[in-house]
């Protein structure tokens, strides 16, 4: 990636500051930081406000806490509202239940090239492991851990990236996750952003990777690298899949490159 090129971590959360907590610590922890850490919140209380205020009082780059009320699941929403609210070329987007590898920061950096977008590694943590890290605010994962499942997900090799970087599973739109992606914010504002059409859980990250691969953006696989381990949590409630799903399928049908109800608003 050319040099100088400003660099935004949006962070999206919602009513869970203990597992915030961890993931700004492992920011914090980065061997290389970003610019900017940018605070997306889809209406948390006051625990989640008071825990972001600590951590800007000495936190080596600026945060940004972009806040909205709680209206239900509006995760496209908040997205746009942070994108719009963040002032790097890149964004790297992830959720605040997830403890970044040390290098993350710098293995998207490293990774990024014009004209495409990425998704990272994800590693799961079970109930017991999570439990145990959250009550201790750890952030150095044991590897051999029991509690780490799918242990593949956590080698970090960047001669496997560079290896698999256009061909791993790039034609698949659902083989990525809105918690750990990247994207050139023209490309974002090409696109208009997250289609706020789709409310509830579910199919907002492939509906706006459809978008990006049918502008002519390319999708590329940062396996092996850019990882982050996903504490355990019971799965969102899947209320509304199905519609979001139906646009899902409407977006790729049209071969859409823009949505009505996105980021210009902001």
């Amino acid at each position: 990636m050319q040099s100088k090129v400003k660099i935004s971590l949006n962070i999206s959360t919602y009513n869970w500051p203990a597992a915030l907590h961890l993931c700004l610590l492992s920011v914090k922890a980065q061997r290389v930081l970003p610019d900017e850490v940018v605070i997306t919140d889809d209406g948390s209380k006051e625990e989640t406000r008071l825990l972001i205020e600590s951590f800007q009082q000495d936190f080596a780059v600026p945060i940004k806490h972009v806040w909205q009320p709680d209206e239900g699941f509006q995760l496209a929403r908040i997205r746009n509202k942070g994108i719009a609210a963040s002032s790097g070329d890149y964004i790297i987007q992830i959720d605040g239940d997830l403890i970044l590898h040390p290098m993350f920061v710098a293995d998207h950096i490293a990774f990024s090239e014009a004209g495409t977008f990425t998704g990272g590694s994800r590693v799961l943590l079970d109930k017991a492991y999570s439990a145990v890290l959250l009550k201790s605010n750890r952030i150095k994962i044991n590897f051999y851990n029991n509690g780490v499942k799918n242990k593949l997900n956590g080698i970090r090799s960047r001669t496997l990236t560079k290896f698999l970087s256009n061909s791993y599973k790039v034609n698949d739109i659902y083989y990525l996750r809105g918690c750990n992606m990247a994207f050139w914010r023209t490309d974002l504002i090409k696109v208009n952003g997250y289609n706020e059409a789709l409310v509830n859980w579910g199919r907002e990250d492939n509906e706006i990777a459809i978008r990006l691969v049918n502008s002519g953006v390319t999708k590329r696989s940062l396996k092996f690298g850019g990882i982050v381990y996903h504490l355990y949590h019971q799965e969102n409630n899947k209320t509304g899949f199905d519609t979001n799903n139906d646009l899902l399928k409407q977006t790729i049908e049209a071969k859409s490159t823009f949505c009505i109800k996105g980021l210009d608003q902001y």
